[in-house]
Order: structure tokens, then C-alpha cells, then sequence
């Protein structure tokens, strides 16, 4: 084996385990706070990478994409929230979980309807293209982009979440909603911000992955699945344990491909599966 592909696709791995991360800390946080799965999830992720697609077409700027592409996912994330769950929540939950696969295929259709079946693709921007020499490798300076950007959003998502008072809240609304409230905090706005929050994050890193993977109409479920992947490994509650396994999943799946390509989704679940019959609760689960 060329030892030279060996660490191209190792540091190809820790990119994209970076990118996992932001997502699943997205679907994290939701699923701890509103105790549902998001499968609309990768559908707000398509709508942040298609939002930059189309900003990139119309502005010429990348980086004002960047910035507000997000920004629309996690308003629609807020309105999903606020116009269709929350009057499920005396409910069954199986009510919310339709509702939101619903909007998966809603929003998967739409993106059909508007942008078309066929997947498109950017370059990423001037001040990014080219490779920086590592010594023994050449790497796309877009992807070290990617990887810094992902690991300052992670660490100040775990400062907002460790160092501030709404961090705290939030904290505090994920481990036992009914004390938050008894404190005359209103759990349904915590509801509404908390899921704009996961939505915002799954925008962001759904418009870092763009200029890498393009963008295609189901990529939203791809997406989900690995989230949920990452998020279950990881353990419920933890930032770490979404750490550990984005990377793990991200390098196991890039290093694959080395051996056997067409087995790189399958990995994923290998992987998962592993994880879950030596720790049931994920890595670093608090429950």
C-alpha cells in the first residue's frame, strides 16, 4: 500500500469525522431536549447546503453564503418546531415522529421540485483552493478550512453549553424539563431555541461539506443516518463521546475505502454495532 494514500485518506477521515460531529451534536441536543428523534434532521442540512448553493450562484460571495445559509435552516427548524411539534406535545410520540419523517420527505421533495433530481456541485473560494504541503502529504487547504472551522465550532458550542447561564438552562432542560420549568423558565421557548440551535448547526456543517461532497436531493438522508450513528456511539449527554466516535466513524470510513469501497456506508453500521455490544449506553453516555 502507498503509505503517501494511507495518510491522505487518514486526514480525509478526521475532516469528515470533524464535519459529523457538528451534525450530530445538532441531532444531540434536540434528541435530549425534546426526548424525539429529528428526522428531519438531514432534511435541514440539505436545505443549509442547497441555501449555500444557491448564495454562492446569486452573490459570488462563499463566505456570505456561509454565514447565512444556516441561519435560514435553523429558522425553518425554529417554525417546525413551533407550528407542528409543539401541538403534539401531550401526544403520543409517535405523532411528532411522523410529523418530522413527513417533513424529511416534504423538504427532500422540494429541493426536487426547485433545484432538480441532478446533483450539483461548487468549488470551494479563491482564497482556499490549492494544498499546503504537510511534510510527507500535499492536503487541500479547504479541507484544513473545514477542520478548523468544524473544532472552533465544537469548542465554542461546549462553551456556550459549559460557561453560560443558557447553556446551563439548556443543560439543566435536557436532564429534567419539569425542575426548569417549576423555575418559571418558559420550556417551550427552551424548546423552540434548542431546536433552532440544532438546526443551525446541522445547516453549518451542511454548507462546510458542500464544496467536498456537492449537493444531491437525498444526500438529507445520508446524512440522518450518520448522525444518528455518531450520536448513538457516542452517548447520550456527552460532547466527548460525540467527539470520539465522528472521528472514529469519519476515519473508519475514509480508511475503508482503501480496502473495499463499495463497503464504505456499511462500515458505518459496523462500527455502530461494535461500539453497542461492548457499551450499550455509547462511550461516553451519562444515560
Amino acid at each position: 500500500m502507498d503509505l503517501t494514500f494511507f495518510f491522505i485518506q487518514l486526514f480525509n477521515g478526521i475532516v469528515t469525522g470533524m464535519s459529523y460531529v457538528v451534525m450530530a451534536l445538532g441531532i444531540s441536543l434536540i434528541l435530549g431536549m425534546l426526548d424525539i428523534p429529528n428526522f428531519a434532521h438531514g432534511a435541514l442540512a440539505a436545505i443549509g447546503i442547497y441555501m449555500t448553493l444557491t448564495l454562492v450562484q446569486w452573490l459570488d460571495n462563499f463566505w456570505v453564503a456561509l454565514l447565512v445559509a444556516p441561519l435560514l435552516a435553523a429558522v425553518v427548524g425554529m417554525a417546525i418546531e413551533r407550528f407542528t411539534i409543539r401541538p403534539l406535545y401531550k401526544s403520543d410520540e409517535t405523532s411528532r415522529l411522523l410529523v418530522l419523517f413527513g417533513f424529511s420527505l416534504v423538504i427532500t421533495e422540494i429541493i426536487i421540485i426547485i433545484w432538480g433530481p441532478v446533483g450539483k456541485s461548487i468549488n470551494p473560494p479563491p482564497s482556499l483552493a490549492g494544498s499546503v504541503n504537510l511534510g510527507m502529504v500535499g492536503f487541500p487547504v479547504y479541507r484544513l478550512f473545514v477542520l478548523v472551522t468544524a473544532s472552533i465550532i465544537i469548542f465554542l458550542l461546549w462553551v456556550f453549553l459549559e460557561k453560560t447561564k443558557y447553556g446551563a438552562i439548556i443543560r439543566a432542560g435536557i436532564e429534567n424539563k419539569e425542575m426548569v420549568s417549576a423555575l418559571g423558565i418558559n420550556i417551550y421557548m427552551l424548546f423552540t431555541l434548542t431546536f433552532g440551535l440544532g438546526a443551525l448547526l446541522a445547516g453549518l456543517a451542511g454548507a462546510l461539506i458542500l464544496p467536498i461532497r456537492g449537493a444531491y436531493p437525498a444526500m438529507g438522508l445520508d446524512i440522518l443516518l450518520i448522525s444518528f450513528v455518531v450520536t448513538v456511539l457516542g452517548g447520550m449527554g456527552s460532547l466527548v463521546g460525540v467527539l470520539l466516535a465522528g472521528l472514529l466513524v469519519g476515519v473508519v470510513q475514509s480508511l475503508i475505502v482503501l480496502f473495499w469501497p463499495s463497503a464504505s456506508m456499511v462500515s458505518v453500521f459496523a462500527v455502530m454495532a461494535l461500539g453497542l455490544i461492548v457499551r450499550p449506553q455509547g462511550f461516553f453516555g451519562i444515560r
